[in-house]
């Protein structure tokens, strides 16, 4: 199976372990990723509050690259995942943005990294690789915002209540928790300009996490991940709570259920400490 693949800016950097994990899964499950040639920047997430045909021309001169290789395309990062399908619409609808080249034919679809995998490798592939089950492992998975809403423009079949990462999850054998709170906002995108109200929103995610009875948090979106890990330990010490739930990428599961050896490496790149819950459960 191969497809394009559009790793975003995040991915290229800060996010870098998220990139590494995920093409490292995919190799495992003959997924053949081929990032877009000469991608750029999509826009998120300041094109959308500054100029609309900005926003759609810069998410679809990245559509028109993917649209000439004619091959489904693979997303990782949610905010990117959101620009190209708004720009998707836009550009179905007619809309003509000046500066792009050619017209678009839009003959492919665009998925999140997680809905691809779960969609078209499936449950029976996804556990037939996995070497050491997550045992011990009680995530809740936490989707953010933009993958799913809103669905006019995402396509979300269940927006309020995706599963392709806890299913994905329970496949590797995690004791995947129950919790409303897998859409709630993070505040990301207030966390320069009302870092108050972001970490509340951010308190309010571990609290409930916690109080589903989950160990750890799992994401597919470079921005939540950000967010959560960082501000974790200073939430802590602000408020005298107790938890310790660190924050990993579904991909890095699955690397580690797979045996993956960088797996070590990935998780060095994390701010709040995620190794000692693999240690105590023999998974490192």
């Amino acid at each position: 199976m191969k497809v394009s693949y559009y790793p975003g800016c995040s991915l290229d950097g800060t996010a870098s372990e998220y990139n590494q994990s995920l093409e490292a899964v995919s190799k495992k499950l003959d997924i053949e990723l081929a990032e877009l040639k000469d991608w750029t920047c999509c826009g998120a997430s300041s094109a959308h509050v500054t100029n609309d045909k900005l926003a759609v021309g810069l998410a679809g001169r990245n559509l028109l690259i993917a649209d000439q290789a004619g091959m489904d395309l693979m997303v990782p990062c949610a905010a990117c995942f959101q620009r190209l399908k708004a720009a998707d619409k836009h550009l179905r609808a007619g809309e003509s943005i000046k500066g792009l080249p050619r017209k678009y034919e839009g003959k492919f679809n665009i998925k999140h990294s997680a809905d691809m995998i779960w969609e078209s490798v499936g449950e029976k592939k996804i556990t037939a690789l996995v070497k050491k089950p997550l045992i011990g492992l009680k995530p809740v998975c936490y989707y953010g915002c933009l993958t799913t809403r809103p669905p006019k423009i995402t396509d979300a079949v269940n927006p309020e209540d995706p599963q392709a990462m806890d299913d994905i999850l329970k496949a590797l054998g995690a004791d995947v928790k129950v919790w409303s709170y897998k859409t709630d906002c993070c505040g990301g995108n207030l966390m320069l300009t009302n870092t108050e109200i972001a970490k509340k929103l951010v308190k309010k995610l571990f609290d409930m996490a916690e109080e589903a009875g989950a160990n750890c948090i799992v994401v597919g979106c470079p921005m939540c991940h950000s967010n959560l890990d960082t501000r974790e330990s200073s939430i802590l010490k602000e408020n005298g709570d107790h938890y310790n739930i660190p924050v990993y990428y579904f991909s890095e599961l699955m690397g580690l259920a797979y045996g993956e050896e960088h797996i070590d490496k990935w998780l060095n790149k994390h701010f709040t400490e995620s190794k000692s819950l693999l240690k105590a459960n023999n998974l490192l």
